[in-house]
């Protein structure tokens, strides 16, 4: 059974004038074309070969000893070739490119958003309902690797490829490695396909990552503490919330998780810029 869009382990059942046609077994009749470029000399008939299968351009599966930048099931950052009325057409190293259709591009899809002609685009690889290969945005949780060499405490850089509300924020560490921001943190402000540096918090027992986008709590306080300043101000000196609202009110208030907050508000308190007379945070000098 041959595999599109997977490296085969082939055998040359005989030469053509055109190139040579490769199967599993010498007798079997399922046969692919390995084109006259692409053989090198001292090949003889029975000899295995190592190929990958695609389409042509009349889509008719072909061989080539060619490295694809991206394979079935698999993550690539591939670069936008051309923009057409049915998608993107994108560079994965054959010659004829690759489709990722409108419908599975994720993020906003706006002209000031959407990937355009040189851009670089996180997919992985598919075979469509017409058989076909395609690219997709979508699923690329599936097919992250989960194997990474890195440990708590290492700085890394991902790639957001999906924003799941009910969890946080997907990333790509590297593109090819399962990473995860934690939901308390504000990732307003970012789209799909965004590249930020990140702190590793936990490798799973999975081997996925754990990440954040702030640094050690102590290290953020000054700037939370500044953040929520700002905040008071903005509301004449006296915070509308306590300390008791719900994590989604502060999140949205203050672009802070819960316990940062509490952090914070605790640090102003100990250095006198805040009174907490009531439950009510106000500016000391108020």
């Amino acid at each position: 059974m041959l595999k599109l869009c997977e490296y085969n382990d082939l055998k040359i059942v005989s030469f053509k004038e055109f190139g040579a046609l490769l199967a599993e077994r010498v007798d079997d009749k399922k046969r692919v074309l390995l084109p006259s470029k692409e053989l090198t000399e001292g090949l003889s008939t029975g000899d295995s070969i190592r190929v990958f299968i695609y389409l042509d351009s009349s889509d008719r599966p072909i061989a080539t000893t060619a490295d694809p930048l991206i394979t079935k099931d698999r993550p690539a950052l591939l670069t936008v070739k051309d923009v057409t009325g049915i998608g993107l057409f994108l560079d994965w190293g054959l010659p004829k490119d690759l489709l990722l259709p409108f419908h599975e591009i994720t993020g906003r899809r706006d002209r000031e958003h959407m990937p355009d002609t040189g851009d670089q685009v996180l997919v992985r690889l598919y075979i469509d309902k017409s058989g076909r290969p395609a690219a997709s945005m979508k699923h690329i949780y599936d097919v992250l690797r989960t194997d990474s060499p890195y440990k708590a405490g290492d700085m890394v850089s991902g790639r957001i490829y999906e924003f799941g509300h009910d969890f946080g924020t997907f990333v790509a560490v590297d593109d090819i490695y399962s990473g995860m921001i934690p939901r308390h943190e504000d990732m307003r402000g970012h789209n799909i396909g965004d590249q930020v540096e990140l702190r590793v918090t936990e490798v799973k027992p999975d081997g996925k990552l754990s990440l954040s986008g702030r640094r050690d709590a102590y290290k953020e306080l000054d700037s939370d503490g500044e953040r929520i300043m700002e905040i008071i101000d903005s509301y004449a000196g006296v915070l509308p919330f306590t300390e008791k609202a719900s994590p989604e009110v502060i999140l949205r208030e203050t672009g802070l998780s819960k316990a940062a907050f509490k952090r914070a508000v605790g640090h102003l308190y100990k250095e006198r810029r805040i009174s907490l007379d009531g439950g009510k945070i106000r500016r000391a000098d108020r």
